[in-house]
């Protein structure tokens, strides 16, 4: 059986850039939304390509991520949270407590 660890690093960043740019294009679906079902959102990703280059700042991995400045996609793509998704958010991010 395949692990993660066994996937070469060009077959996971093409992945990755498939992912990105699959993101960008379904901006209909909000973070809010992603965090309810999944625990997990763009801010997410940017936050784990931050981390992993070490010298990126938030600002540059969310822009990379949303492929404009955030605030820019947050302006566009982004509606007022209703207390039922953010209820969901909640209970989905618990979920993640014991991931790393």
């Amino acid at each position: 059986m395949a692990t993660l660890d066994t996937l070469d690093d060009a077959t996971a960043a093409a992945a990755f850039r498939r992912l990105v740019l699959h993101l960008q294009h379904r901006n209909d679906a909000e973070n809010i939304d992603l965090m309810g079902l999944a625990g997990f959102c763009r801010n997410c990703l940017a936050d784990w390509v931050m981390e992993a280059d070490g010298a990126m700042n938030r600002d540059e991995a969310r822009e990379l991520i949303h492929g404009m400045p955030a605030a820019e996609w947050k302006a566009k793509y982004q509606s007022e949270a209703t207390p039922e998704q953010l209820s969901r958010m909640k209970a989905s991010v618990a979920l993640n407590q014991h991931h790393p």
